[in-house]
């Protein structure tokens, strides 16, 4: 829940940052010119997201007959999160990782790396599956499009304000100092926002993922296990396309310390203590 109110708070604070860089920059007319752009740009990769990432990762498609154990297991995961089957998929990839895409749970896909499978044991392998299917459940890639299109238009207008200047709803220039800190301050408070929504989102699919596989410290062990795999295995298509980072269980690409607050995930040590403080309240 507190995950949940979280979302909802950070969701309004980026909306409110947006009308207030729209109204102080570019006016009415600047705001929803750069929303409508955002928005065109993000609806498209809402829509075709999924298709481009798996094929970014030349992934594969199995079913029954092609890999049995896997696809059966995330069909009764999917069963016990009362979940439409997603579409199968398993990545040549030696770094243990796992994501979900899709724009809705009937379009929805999941995907896992062999490095995942070999390195997990099964009661793992589930752990981490689930909390996938709970990003598939939550609708977290309509969420994530909301905010990178808020966040996107905020830049657009301080992109707009550099090259055109600052305007006021009346088209009077803006102070020019005033303007130069909101041209520099805004999109970075918007990454910040954007990246707090992500990362309240992966607390939420660890807690949802725990629920549908019944086990929480499976998911502890295994998001302990993969990074520290992890740390000596180079992702090599994530880091050919750190855009697709974020949606991994565990970003290959992620800081710690001050670095963190621009990370799309907590820190593993954080989620492994939920999870285990969750499995001690069962």
């Amino acid at each position: 829940m507190f995950n949940l109110m979280k979302t909802a708070i950070l969701m309004a604070a980026i909306t409110a940052l947006f009308m207030a860089v729209g109204a102080f920059l570019g006016g009415q007319a600047g705001m929803m010119l750069a929303l409508l752009v955002a928005l065109g740009m993000n609806v498209f990769s809402y829509w075709f997201s999924d298709q481009m990432v798996l094929k970014m990762y030349d992934a594969q498609e199995v079913d029954e007959t092609s890999a049995p154990h896997f696809y059966r297991m995330v069909r009764e995961l999917a069963q016990r999160a009362e979940l439409p089957m997603p579409r199968v998929y398993i990545i040549n990839e030696a770094a243990p990782n796992a994501f979900a895409t899709g724009r809705n749970p009937e379009h929805a896909a999941v995907a896992a790396t062999t490095g995942i499978l070999e390195v997990l044991s099964e009661r793992e392998l589930r752990g981490v599956m689930a909390h996938e299917l709970a990003h598939v459940k939550h609708r977290d890639i309509l969420i994530s499009t909301i905010s990178a299109t808020m966040a996107g238009a905020i830049s657009m207008l301080a992109n707009f304000a550099v090259f055109f200047g600052g305007r006021d709803e009346e088209g009077k220039p803006v102070n020019p100092i005033a303007g130069l800190l909101v041209m520099l301050l805004a999109p970075l408070a918007a990454s910040l926002i954007q990246m707090a929504i992500s990362r309240a989102r992966e607390f939420e699919a660890d807690r949802g993922g725990a629920e549908i596989c019944g086990d929480p410290r499976a998911l502890a062990s295994a998001l302990d296990k993969i990074h520290r795999y992890a740390l000596g295995i180079p992702f090599d298509t994530t880091e050919r396309h750190p855009e697709t980072a974020q949606m991994m269980i565990l970003n290959p690409l992620s800081a710690e310390g001050l670095k963190g607050l621009f990370s799309t995930h907590p820190a593993t040590e954080e989620r492994i203590a939920r999870l285990l403080a969750l499995a001690q309240r069962r």
